[in-house]
């Protein structure tokens, strides 16, 4: 039980990502464009006749500051889009469209059942808001979250839905938006009754949380902090960053909820003297930590690394402390020590939690976007200036933050013998974590081979269980996170190879550490998904199977090795061994007596597994996934039964030549493994049915 709900935050964590991704460009334009268009700023340093009211510049910043304003005045319809789409496994188009109008219909509603029950004067104060022009309950992000999870698990359900002959029209993607609109209508007539007293109860955990003092903000760094190797912090931290949890504060008249929407409110408004360190205490201790906290503690690893191996740590670390230093991103540091020292990071949690109590207690109001880093403690402290933000407390704090966790750091792993980076036996992984990591200059190829070909992906697969075993893949700003069917199957040392700096396991869900450049990682991996690949890494894959089988051809054409395909993927081997055909029919059969394990979507593959076992992959065509099944006719269905000769694809060879893809297809058997041996039968002219390949 306690697996399924880790694998539910899992993914509700990494849902929020799209819409977080968006807030530091945000912040961006709102904090440059605020601050400089500040009468007060601009009186202080002189500014005004070159970039006061009426200057070119002024109506630049006033510009930039209305773009980011608008971002942060409207994430709850943002989130309500981007957890859709992050919680759809499939055609996410279509459940971002039904999360905007489930957004509109569902406030709509509400607005209407306010009139109804006789306007917002018959409401408790502060209870309703103006949500894009409609008159709603104030729900701040809340709203938009329940409508991204809700629409999600409805689109999750029927995309694929089947109606009637006579209402196929409406049939799947298009009920999507339909039975979002019915539902999220009775939600906003329910929302009217529910969501009062649980705004009550959230203003109660925001004012424990406010009246704790001290000792609750450390508890809040602690926690955010100790969430990180489980990927669940989003989930933490959001609720006080965007919602009464955090606090409340009325800012030019309007009643602000969310320790980040009221740092934004006043940094666009006039007259503030110092922002608001009851919202700030919620941000402000993680600069001390990732600007010169975990610099510190890499160059303590460094120190401690053996001589010989310095060269090749230094370039890691020092690539790790500026991505720390400059942008935020910890990860790489963290899990660097994490994995060999886990008390490390117990103490790093430690001094993180203290790290905010010392930025409350030194009255630091320094807000952020996404990270503590340099960037956000430069536009929104150091450009405030100190009157208003106190950021020299967090350079002077910092200094010893630094000192603390290099001599402390620096004691423990030479008492204790931890083997942080450079300390290990066997250097190699040293060299993987640094070329699949770190070092920028050979990023590009750890992603893409020197051909093009995409080498990280089929380890990727491999390591998972095999792409039968991935339910869902999705990813957050510095992790792969996936969904298996079966955990048990998930081999550390081959997504290691693929240059994860970790793997964390819990129930079902997987996530592999690879740092900034996941995104690539992640749509790499999809389209290599979606183009058919098949990597089986089953608990028996290397148990040899004794049975004989002969493979037939499936389609009429000329035999050609895998290496004539010219395809790194099929042509190395990666996926198993066979040959390949080139049509001269548009059709193709079944090579074996078996069923029919999967018939992909885009109708462009066909896997059948044989009575005996063997699993041949059918791939017809290079790259034919994006015709996303145009020209293909598919007669069969996952879980059929065929026999040799049986019909399984007819496929126009004109219109999809045309296209420019090339039909040469290969026949790989994907549990290659299991056997001795795969040799081919013959070469040159084959006709269907004819024995191609021998496998024993």
């Amino acid at each position: 039980m306690k697996d399924k709900i880790f694998g539910v935050l899992q993914r509700v964590g990494r849902s929020f990502m799209l819409p977080i991704a968006i807030l530091p460009i945000a912040g961006l334009f709102l904090g440059v464009g605020g601050s400089f268009t500040n009468e007060t700023m601009l009186e202080t340093y002189n500014l005004t006749k070159v970039m006061g009211p009426g200057t070119f510049i002024y109506a630049l910043l006033t510009v930039l500051k209305a773009a980011g304003d608008i971002v942060f005045g409207n994430l709850p319809l943002i989130f309500a889009i981007g957890v859709a789409i992050g919680m759809a496994k499939r055609e996410k188009e279509v459940a971002a469209l039904a999360g905007a109008i489930a957004f509109f219909i569902m406030h709509a509603s509400i607005g209407a059942m306010i009139t109804i029950s006789g306007g917002t004067e018959s409401m408790l104060a502060g209870s309703s808001a103006s949500v894009l022009g409609i008159t709603s309950l104030q729900m701040g992000v809340f709203g938009g979250i329940i409508v991204g999870l809700g629409v999600a698990a409805l689109h999750n359900r029927y995309y694929k839905i089947v109606l009637p002959q006579v209402l196929s029209f409406f049939g799947g993607t298009r009920f999507v938006p339909i039975v979002s609109a019915i539902v999220y209508m009775i939600v906003g007539i329910l929302m009217f009754y529910i969501w009062p007293p649980v705004q009550t109860g959230i203003y109660s955990v925001g004012d424990l949380v406010r009246n704790s003092g001290y000792g609750g903000t450390m508890i809040y760094g602690i926690m955010e902090r100790a969430l990180i190797p489980f990927g669940l912090h989003h989930v933490f931290y959001l609720p006080f960053w965007q919602t009464a949890v955090g606090g409340t504060a009325q800012v030019g008249g309007q009643l602000i909820e969310g320790a980040q929407n009221i740092f934004f409110a006043e940094l666009g408004a006039t007259g503030i003297e110092h922002f608001n360190v009851e919202a700030t205490r919620f941000m402000s201790g993680k600069f001390p930590l990732m600007i010169f906290g975990l610099p510190g503690a890499a160059l303590a690893m460094y120190h401690c690394a053996k001589t010989n191996k310095r060269k090749i740590v230094g370039g890691l670390l020092l690539s790790a402390a500026l991505t720390s230093m400059l942008t935020g991103i910890t990860e790489p540091i963290e899990f660097t020590f994490l994995f060999v020292a886990p008390i490390l990071y117990v103490i790093h949690c430690v001094f993180a939690g203290a790290a905010y109590m010392i930025m409350h207690m030194l009255n630091v109001g320094v807000g952020m976007t996404f990270s503590g880093g340099f960037i956000d403690m430069f536009l929104f402290g150091i450009l405030q200036g100190n009157d208003k933000t106190n950021w020299l407390n967090i350079v002077l704090v910092g200094i010893v933050y630094f000192a603390v966790y290099y001599f402390l750091f620096k004691f423990l792993i030479m008492k204790f013998d931890f083997k942080t980076p450079g300390r290990e036996e066997d250097d190699q992984d040293v060299k993987l974590y640094t070329r699949a990591d770190v070092n920028a200059a050979k990023e590009a190829k750890a992603v893409k081979g020197d051909n093009g070909a995409d080498e990280v992906s089929p380890l990727i697969v491999k390591g998972l269980g095999g792409s039968q075993n991935i339910s869902d893949v999705d990813c957050c700003a510095t992790r792969l996170r996936v969904t298996v069917n079966n955990p048990d199957k998930v081999k550390d040392d081959i997504l290691k190879q693929s240059g994860a700096a970790g793997v964390v396991k819990k129930g079902n869900g997987i996530q592999v550490i690879y740092g900034p450049r996941v995104t690539v990682i992640k749509s790499n991996l999809e389209d290599y998904l979606a183009e058919g690949h098949h990597e089986e890494d089953s608990e028996d894959s290397n148990m040899v199977n004794d049975n004989k089988e002969v493979i037939h051809a499936p389609i009429e054409g000329r035999i050609v090795t895998l290496e004539d395909v010219n395809d790194g993927v099929f042509s190395a081997g990666m996926l198993g061994k066979g040959i390949a055909i080139e049509p001269m029919k548009g059709r193709a059969v079944s090579p074996v007596d078996g069923t029919v394990s999967t018939v992909f979507e885009t109708k462009h593959a066909i896997v059948i597994t044989s009575d005996s076992g063997a699993e041949i992959l059918i791939h017809v065509g290079m790259d034919t996934v994006q015709l996303n099944g145009k020209h293909y006719t598919t007669h069969v269905k996952d879980g059929d039964k065929v026999k040799v000769g049986d019909l399984l694809v007819e496929f126009d060879m004109d219109k999809i030549k045309e296209k420019g893809y090339r039909l040469i297809t290969p026949i790989i058997i994907t549990n290659t493994d299991s056997y001795k041996a795969v040799s081919p039968f013959a070469t040159g002219d084959i006709k269907e049915k004819e024995a191609i390949l021998n496998i024993e």
